[in-house]
C-alpha cells in the first residue's frame, strides 16, 4: 500500500504493517484467518446491530487482501488530503462483498488513499452485514460452494442479480448515517456539502445505487457504481450523474445495459466504461487488464464536469 496522506491514516497504516504479509503469503485465493487490524480513526455510526447475529466481527485474507464479515457495528473511516491540498469534494467509499464480507483494502483503504492523493477526501463506509457462520471453515465451505452459471439475458431484461432482491434497511441506514456525518463535519474536514459523492464497489455499487434511489436524506452530488448490478432501474428525478464501470468478463455484467439505459432515457448524465477484461473485483486494477486505468478516467470525469473545484 501506498503512504497514507494524513497524519491520522499514517498511524493506521503503522498499526496495520504486520498485515501485509497478506500479499507475500495469500495470493493463491484460499480463505487465511486474519487478526483483526487496530482501525484507531474508525468512527462508530451508531445506527445499532443486527438482528439474529450469533458471531463477532472476524477478519480473514483472501487474494492477499483484508476482509471482515459478521459486521454489526457499522464505522466511517477519514482518509483526507495532506494539509493545504484538499480541493473539497468527498466520497464515501463502500466497499463489496455481497453483503456478507467487505473487501476493507481493495475496494476500501486503497481506494481512499489514492482519492486523497487527489487532493478528494475519503470514507470508508464498514457498514452492516448478513450474518454468516462464525466457524471460518464453515464460512469458507459456504463461499466454495457450486453456483449455477448465470443465464443470458439483454440489455431490457429484468435484474438477475439476486442482490438486488435483499433487504438493505440496515446498509442504508449506515449510509444515510455517513452522509450525515460528512454534514455534520464539513468545516474540519475540508468539505464542501453540494459536493459529496459515493462510489461503490460490486454489492457496494448495489449500496450507492440503493442509496441513490431511495433514501430520503441523502443529496449525492455524483455516483460511482463500480462493478455492480447492471439491471434496469427507475430513476430519481435530478439523480446524480453517474460514472459506470464494468468489465465484459464480469458475472454481473451478463450481457446487461439496463442502468445505463436507465440512466440514458431519464435526461441524466451518464458516463459508462465496458472494459474488454478485469473479471470481478479488481479494484484500483490487477496486471495486464484493460480495466486498470478506470480510476485516471473516473478523476478526469471528475474533473471535466467540475465536481473538483468550488462552484
Amino acid at each position: 500500500m501506498q503512504k497514507f496522506y494524513t497524519t491520522a491514516c499514517k498511524s493506521f497504516l503503522v498499526l496495520i504493517l504486520p498485515c501485509i504479509t497478506w500479499n507475500a503469503m495469500a495470493q493463491d485465493g484460499k480463505i487465511y484467518p486474519l487478526e483483526a487490524p487496530k482501525e484507531p480513526n474508525a468512527i462508530p455510526l451508531g445506527t445499532g446491530s443486527v438482528k439474529d447475529q450469533p458471531a463477532p466481527e472476524t477478519w480473514f485474507r483472501q487474494w492477499g487482501d483484508p476482509m471482515a464479515r459478521n459486521i454489526s457495528k457499522a464505522t466511517l473511516t477519514p482518509f483526507l488530503p495532506e494539509k493545504g491540498k484538499g480541493n473539497g469534494a468527498a466520497v464515501i467509499v463502500a466497499p463489496g462483498g455481497g453483503y456478507r464480507w467487505l473487501s476493507m483494502g481493495n475496494e476500501g483503504w486503497e481506494v481512499a488513499e489514492a482519492l486523497a492523493k487527489k487532493g478528494i477526501a475519503a470514507f470508508v463506509l464498514k457498514y452492516r452485514l448478513f450474518p454468516t457462520a462464525e466457524s471460518l471453515d464453515d464460512f469458507t465451505a459456504w463461499m466454495n460452494r457450486p453456483r449455477p452459471a448465470p443465464i443470458k439475458t439483454d440489455s431490457s431484461a429484468k435484474n438477475t442479480n439476486p442482490m438486488a432482491q435483499m433487504d438493505l434497511t440496515n446498509q442504508l441506514q449506515d449510509a444515510e448515517a455517513a452522509y450525515a456525518k460528512l454534514l455534520k463535519n464539513a468545516n474540519e474536514w475540508g468539505i464542501d456539502t453540494k459536493r459529496i459523492g459515493m462510489i461503490g464497489f460490486s454489492a457496494g455499487a448495489g449500496l450507492t445505487m440503493h442509496a441513490t434511489l431511495h433514501s430520503k436524506t441523502m443529496k449525492l452530488a455524483f455516483i460511482g457504481p463500480i462493478y455492480g448490478g447492471m439491471g434496469p432501474v427507475k430513476v430519481p428525478e435530478n439523480a446524480p450523474p453517474m460514472f459506470n464501470v464494468i468489465a465484459s468478463d464480469d458475472f454481473l455484467f451478463n450481457s446487461q445495459f439496463g442502468i445505463i439505459d436507465s440512466w440514458f432515457k431519464a435526461g441524466r448524465p451518464v458516463e459508462f466504461h465496458l472494459y474488454q477484461n478485469g473479471g470481478h473485483g479488481f479494484g484500483l486494477g490487477n496486471p495486464n487488464r484493460t480495466s486498470n486505468r478506470w480510476f485516471d478516467a473516473f478523476m478526469h470525469w471528475l474533473d471535466v464536469n467540475k465536481f473538483l473545484v468550488s462552484q
